[in-house]
């Protein structure tokens, strides 16, 4: 019985995605740490960038999935819960990278500009973004049904996925002590030596793997706890028919 779980926890597709993570995430902390070059002006702390820039895209990923699943279990004809649950699964995750992109953004922030934090527009527009889906993760949290939880999520998280583009576009809206787009620039002038530009798209995809990984084994996780409340419910629903037919 337990060598049946442990199959099949894991998939073809997930095994590749673990995979192609330890790969990259390999290549990332011997490169980064070893062969790529300091910065001109920021010196060996620059490093913190194959970290906190993945794992910012990752999170801006992880949050569209979540409103994107949202909308399809909201607008789909069969209102399938696994739209949602893969909602509730990304957002989990996209937390988790929100967090560690806050985190090394500070570290950053301390070695760059002598502090941990500063109300700056990126950074208050990225706290606020992760506060809006410790919100959303708090409306799952709420009492009712499946489909109840599914409907009034879908709805936070359809909402909440607006403010990305707020958060992406704010070093250029106002001013902001926050560097702008070293390779995703409005020029499309590539800024960064190519070894490191490099290690930095190792990196996206090492994380973006991650995340694959993550969200398809936490999301089925969600489905087996599903199933599991409908079949004690079923249960307890029997034993009360059983009770009221002995009495």
């Amino acid at each position: 019985m337990n060598s049946t779980a442990v199959r099949s926890v894991g998939t073809p597709s997930t095994r590749l995605f673990g995979l192609l993570a330890i790969v990259c995430m390999t290549w990332v902390v011997v490169g980064g740490l070893f062969f790529t070059p300091a910065d001109l002006n920021q010196g060996e702390s620059v490093r913190i960038m194959y970290v906190h820039v993945p794992t910012a895209w990752v999170a801006y990923l992880a949050f569209i999935v979540t409103g994107v699943a949202s909308a399809m279990f909201m607008f789909g004809k069969r209102h399938s819960l696994g739209f949602d649950r893969v909602a509730g699964a990304s957002a989990e995750v996209g937390l988790m990278f929100m967090a560690i992109t806050l985190i090394s953004g500070s570290l950053w922030g301390r070695l760059t500009w002598g502090t941990f934090w500063e109300w700056d527009p990126r950074l208050t527009t990225t706290a606020f973004l992760f506060v809006t889906y410790l919100g959303y993760m708090a409306v799952r949290g709420l009492g009712g049904s499946p489909q109840q939880r599914a409907r009034r999520s879908a709805v936070v998280a359809m909402l909440a996925v607006l403010e990305i583009p707020l958060v992406h576009f704010s070093v250029v809206m106002w001013r902001s002590l926050h560097q702008r787009a070293s390779v995703l620039s409005t020029d499309g002038d590539i800024k960064m030596d190519g070894l490191m530009l490099t290690t930095l798209f190792v990196g996206v995809i090492g994380f973006t793997c991650t995340f694959a990984w993550l969200v398809s084994h936490r999301q089925r996780v969600m489905a087996m706890r599903d199933i599991l409340l409908a079949t004690q419910l079923d249960s307890a629903l029997n034993e009360r028919i059983a009770e009221g037919s002995q009495s």
